[in-house]
């Protein structure tokens, strides 16, 4: 970067800087308020201010991944870098109350868990300082301007794993340039999940990027979870419609299409994205005049009067391969409104036909894969989609398409192998020993 460069980045840093600590009063508030039905977000914040808990062990991998989806995509990763290097310690770092829940399943002896530290100069400048780290792995879209700029200035290298740029972030991303490229540009690796991803992270100043796939087609399913679904499903006796990870400004729709159908109309599987939803959708259920029961109110099984509700509200974290093994046919949600639309892996890794509306951007060549191999189809909206998915769950057409979905997950496997050799080959003893 010439001295030019090099200036409006910091200029651009240092306004950057001076907005967070001046929204951090406001930020610790808001997660001390979401910790009223969250209370793992009450826990640690210290940590947030990049205050270490505990001892730090020197070496450590450190993985960031913010959220449930992102934690639940490292699996395969940690596991292939566990199987290729014997021994390693990792530092799982998280955002949300959901993505903590689920990394502390995958902690083994030696590991450890925290908050990821705000983004801040001096929070981020204690984290790297308390924890020794070797190498840090960030999940899919975390560009954050002074954690790399403080991880490089400590000589910590950085990977950006599993990276996904939409054309959409690509735009925003441009009215930021001198915050955002050079923040890419510090990356020592991005490895992303296809070619058009890659293109545009290097119109954006990563370099170097190679494509790897995408390591939510080695999650596997929980076995356990599946089967259990399938026999709740057999108990019902009647086909299911999973609305999978709705949105805000979705549900109403959805409702008003599910109505609309004939009797007798299928079960309603209905999973909002967010837990803090969950009481708010609940409320628009019974708004809408439709029988609603809770997945929370039976832990062992549906109740005997649940089989003749109208809606099941899927209000539990962890559980999408239940659901998808529960359905006949999924709505993706996230796709209806102008989001991007959600995973569509898990649900054909787990033979459950998808139908999607028009907005899937965040997981473009996915969606448009599994639509060429017969795994899903697209709706243009949310009532053309309630009617397609009713009259696909009752057809012998069902099954076919399960199993192309099936077919359509194994095909693109093998990611996580790939990125782990990616990853350790930056840890600084493997670049010593070479």
């Amino acid at each position: 970067m010439n001295g030019r460069g090099a200036f409006a980045e910091g200029l651009a840093r240092a306004a950057y800087s001076t907005l967070l600590r001046l929204a951090t009063p406001a930020y610790l508030a808001r997660l001390w308020w979401r910790g009223r039905r969250e209370p793992d977000y009450r826990l640690h914040l210290a940590q947030r201010l990049g205050v270490a808990s505990g001892n730090p062990v020197p070496g450590r991998v450190w993985i960031h991944a913010v959220s449930l989806g992102e934690t639940l995509a490292l699996a395969p990763l940690l596991a292939a870098l566990r199987a290729q290097r014997p021994g390693l310690r990792v530092l799982l770092t998280h955002g949300t109350a959901t993505g903590l829940k689920a990394g502390r399943t995958l902690l083994r002896e030696g590991d450890a868990q925290a908050w990821a530290p705000y983004d801040t100069p001096g929070a981020v400048r204690r984290f790297l300082r308390g924890q020794a780290l070797a190498m840090g792995v960030v999940m899919e879209t975390e560009v954050w301007p002074n954690l790399l700029h403080g991880a490089q200035q400590a000589g910590v290298p950085m990977v950006l794993a599993n990276a996904r740029l939409s054309p959409r972030s690509q735009a925003r991303g441009q009215r930021l340039h001198w915050l955002l490229h050079p923040a890419l540009a510090r990356f020592a690796q991005v490895l992303a999940q296809t070619a058009a991803d890659a293109e545009r992270l290097r119109a954006s100043g990563a370099d170097p990027v190679a494509v790897m796939g995408n390591l939510k087609f080695d999650v596997e399913p929980r076995a356990e979870q599946l089967a259990q679904g399938r026999r709740w499903h057999d108990d019902l006796q009647r086909p299911v419609l999973l609305a999978a990870s709705t949105r805000e400004g979705e549900e109403e729709g959805l409702l008003r299409a599910f109505a609309d159908l004939p009797q007798p109309r299928p079960l309603l599987l209905l999973v909002p994205r967010h837990p803090q939803r969950f009481d708010a959708v609940a409320a628009m259920v019974a708004a809408a005049g439709l029988r609603c029961t809770r997945r929370s109110t039976w832990p062992a099984g549906p109740a005997f009067a649940a089989l003749k509700d109208d809606v099941w509200l899927g209000d539990s974290v962890g559980e999408m391969p239940l659901y998808y093994g529960l359905a006949d046919v999924a709505l993706l949600g996230g796709s209806y409104a102008p989001l991007g639309g959600h995973n569509l892996i898990e649900a054909a890794a787990c033979g459950c036909p998808v139908v999607m509306g028009p907005h899937t951007f965040n997981f473009a060549l996915a969606a448009e894969q599994a639509l060429a191999a017969g795994a899903a189809e697209r709706a243009p909206d949310i009532a053309a989609a309630v009617q397609r998915a009713a009259a696909l769950a009752r057809s012998p057409e069902r099954g076919a398409v399960a199993a192309r979905a099936i077919q359509f997950s194994a095909r693109h496997r093998g990611a996580g192998q790939r990125m782990a050799a990616a990853v350790l080959a930056l840890l600084p003893s493997a670049r010593g020993a070479a």
